[in-house]
Order: C-alpha cells, then structure tokens, then sequence
C-alpha cells in the first residue's frame, strides 16, 4: 500500500535519466517560454505545460522516453500526468530543470 501511495505521488524509485536519453530519450521543459529563455537543458524542449495538451503532435513517438522538467517538479509532474492520460508509455518527471543539466547533450 504505501509503495503504491509512493508511486502515485512520484516518489518511487528513481529512473536512471542518463540511460533513458541514451535510448532516444527527450526532455520537455514545460516551463514559460521566457524562463526557458533564462535557461535550460541543452538539448531540451520548450512546451509550456499550459500548452501541452495542444502540442502532443510535436510528441509523435507514445513509447518514447520522455522526461519532464520544470523550476520545482511540480509543474513538469503535471505535464507528466498529462502525457501519461493522453497514452504515452514512458514518462518521467525530472523535476528541476538544474538538477537535469547534469544530463545535457
């Protein structure tokens, strides 16, 4: 039971972001588009999460590791939710856009 709480709030276990780039991975950075121009991930998208819905065209892969990211995690857990109701398989919150630097191309 509190694995599944786990699961549901996104505190289960960790996804290893560097191995789902390495296999075509994206990451979407669903913050405004002004604080994606103060900075972001190389390499990463800009789809503010208030536009996700209508922009799932640009996403044309549903099994696709996607990996979401914001300035806290939680707008980027959101969109998370978001992709995930709208069938795609393989979604990840990253949570900050500064801790996924780490991972940038």
């Amino acid at each position: 039971m509190l694995n599944t709480i786990k699961s549901i709030l996104g505190m289960g276990p960790k996804a290893d972001f560097a191995e789902l780039l390495a296999n075509g991975g994206i990451i979407i950075d669903v913050r405004s588009k002004s604080e994606f121009g103060g900075g972001h991930v190389k390499g990463s998208i800009n789809i503010p999460v208030d536009q996700l819905s209508g922009n799932l065209k640009k996403l044309k892969d549903k099994d696709q590791p996607i990996i979401t990211c914001c300035a806290s995690g939680m707008r980027s857990s959101s969109a998370k939710g978001i992709l995930k109701s709208a069938g795609y398989t393989n979604v990840h919150n990253g949570g900050s856009w500064m801790n996924m630097r780490k991972f940038e191309k």
